[in-house]
């Protein structure tokens, strides 16, 4: 059975460009529905999913987490490429830059971040977190980056925060205490319930906009799209760089 790839991406990101034989279908899981787009990309078998909906109707609180991830792991695929759009808190990432997520500071609350809380019958399950964001997959899409002379910046901690509202500068300033050096709002918990489920998992995370309190600007919505405009070709660039390779590493 050939390598199937999922892609699962956020605010900017509710269609890929160039994906042959796309078919939309609405999976029912244990956990609710998702919809994913199934087709081929360069080739490659892919599995498509925008979180928050085509027209961004999904706040990030409200997405359910469980029935994407399931509904991957339903598909088989072999591996998940996510895309994370975020805000800086390490000074040295600029808006329009990009970075390899390594490790995450879960500042969410009420959502159902587990697989695992004793209601199924594999009841209460204990799964390590020490590699939620799979070795093998980021030196892929390293090497894709680097290839075509795209910048991506490695050893991203990301702290998750609810939403939809931006962070408070106090809170950033926590985030950053814990090592964070981006933010988002999508990270927790869809790293570690694919972690759950055994799916080998990435992020690249796109910047853009410096997070609350680090600038003498305010955060707002037209900044936001400028940068996303900016950075979004390059994500999809290493992404699609990369697939043939993921699709040989990951059967």
């Amino acid at each position: 059975m050939p390598a199937k790839i999922g892609i699962i991406a956020g605010t900017g990101f509710y269609d890929l460009p160039g994906v042959d034989s796309a078919t939309q279908a609405e999976l029912e899981t244990n956990y609710g529905r998702a919809l994913v787009t199934n087709g081929r990309l360069d080739g490659v078998d892919i599995a498509f999913l925008t979180r928050h909906g085509v027209n961004h109707s999904v706040p990030p609180h409200r997405i359910n987490y469980r029935a994407n991830i399931k509904a991957m792991k339903d598909l088989q695929v072999s591996a998940i490429v996510a895309i994370n759009v975020v805000g800086g808190i390490d000074p040295t990432l600029t808006p329009g830059d990009i970075s390899l997520i390594d490790d995450f500071v879960d500042f969410t609350s009420n959502r159902e971040s587990t697989f695992f809380d004793g209601t199924g019958p594999e009841g209460v399950q204990h799964i390590d977190m020490t590699n939620v964001y799979d070795k093998n997959l980021q030196a892929l899409l390293l090497e894709s980056a680097t290839s075509q002379g795209i910048k991506l910046a490695t050893g991203g901690i990301y702290a998750g925060f609810n939403g939809p509202r931006f962070e408070t500068p106090a809170e950033i300033r926590f985030a950053r205490l814990a090592g964070a050096t981006v933010v988002g709002m999508t990270g927790c918990p869809e790293a570690p319930l694919a972690r759950e489920l055994g799916i080998p998992f990435s992020s690249i995370a796109l910047v853009v906009n410096p997070a609350a309190g680090l600038s003498e600007d305010e955060i707002t919505m037209a900044a936001i799209t400028t940068a996303l405009e900016s950075g979004k070709s390059k994500v999809l660039k290493v992404i699609v760089g990369a697939l043939p390779n993921l699709a040989k590493r990951y059967v």
